[in-house]
């Protein structure tokens, strides 16, 4: 009878892999499982079709953004240049998950190698971390923007940008890799599975064979300095750039200075908000389809939105589109002409 109500009680995705593998303490040396949404079964296809053309929004939303900054003068400024770090990290950190997970979604044996799994976490760290550290960067821009305008161009010069984007590159890798490195050199034993459908840290750390304490501390610190850091810099100038703002005695001034901001501000609500919920939220509420429900908003979603947000609430972005696209259908309309006096 307890045997009975056990098994009402699992989650359809440990109703599926609630069997123990042979050998418990069998040392795992080449490949992983990575469970993902094996328990939609047929419906898999579904969600294949949709992440695909999500994929593909978010591959061409985040190049266009990318492709009109680098071809508009006019919008070669420090906030731009970041823009396009941002939209370069969303391709990298999209691109290290969908293709395998859509792979998997159309395959029985869902195996990814110990070596791929470790590569797959090493890029997603590294893109993590610094993307926390570069939206630290884009509100510092902000706060000189609004709070110092008049030294705006002396403080954010093209050396100084380009050195804040390479300490966020540099932190990311650092601490990424020795996290990372870390926790390969654990030994992995037991069930191969992971349940998740991708190498994330906590699903892998759960099948190692050995003490994991230190290394969850390690993470923990880790989350606080490198991830609660710079969100605490990002809040800090924030109360800044809306003390000054209030400040304005002009209702105009206030509405343009909240609109060089909100594109931002949102985007890291956005990122923060999710990152928060994944990994605070208490374990009691947390089931492995919650988990891979949260991840795929990071994964797919958030880079989606990012790029409609930063050009729909964004003038100059509209603006550049429009006057290339204009650009384009001219240009096409005089090569047109341009062969027909040909052929006359």
């Amino acid at each position: 009878m307890f045997g009975i109500s056990q098994s009402l009680s699992l989650t359809p995705l440990q109703k599926i892999y609630s069997v123990s593998d042979p050998g418990e303490n069998q040392t795992i040396t080449d490949v992983f499982v990575l469970v993902g949404f094996s328990y939609l079964n047929k419906l898999q296809i579904v969600l294949f079709l949709v992440l695909l053309v999500t994929y593909l929004v978010a591959l061409m939303g985040n190049l266009l953004v990318i492709l009109l900054i680098m071809k508009n003068p006019l919008l070669h400024t420090p906030m731009y240049f970041f823009l396009v770090y941002l939209s370069f990290l969303e391709i990298c950190y999209t691109s290290s998950v969908v293709p395998q997970l859509l792979i998997h979604l159309l395959v029985e044996q869902k195996t990814i190698t110990i070596a791929g799994c470790a590569a797959q976490m090493y890029i997603i760290t590294i893109i993590g971390l610094t993307e926390c550290c570069l939206l630290a960067v884009m509100a510092y821009d902000r706060y000189v923007a609004i709070c110092h305008p008049l030294h705006y161009r002396t403080i954010m010069s093209g050396w100084t940008c380009a050195q804040l984007a390479g300490a966020s590159w540099i932190i990311g890798i650092s601490v990424a890799v020795a996290q990372t490195t870390w926790i390969f050199s654990l030994p992995f034993c037991g069930s191969n599975q992971i349940h998740h459908f991708f190498c994330d840290i906590p699903p892998v750390l759960k099948t190692a064979c050995t003490d994991t304490s230190k290394i969850k501390i390690v993470g923990l610190t880790v989350s606080v300095l490198f991830i609660m850091g710079p969100f605490l810099l990002i809040s800090v100038s924030y109360i800044c750039i809306i003390s000054t703002i209030l400040k304005l005695s002009s209702a105009e001034g206030r509405r343009k200075a909240f609109s060089t901001c909100s594109s931002h501000l949102m985007v890291v609500t956005l990122f923060y908000g999710t990152a928060l919920f994944t990994y605070l939220r208490p374990k009691s509420i947390s089931t492995p389809e919650s988990d891979q429900m949260i991840s795929l908003m990071i994964t797919v979603v958030a880079p989606v939105l990012n790029p409609i947000i930063y050009t729909l609430r964004n003038k100059e972005v509209k603006g550049a589109f429009r006057k290339t696209v204009e650009k384009s259908i001219f240009s096409h309309n005089w090569r047109k002409q341009r062969m027909k006096n040909r052929v006359s």
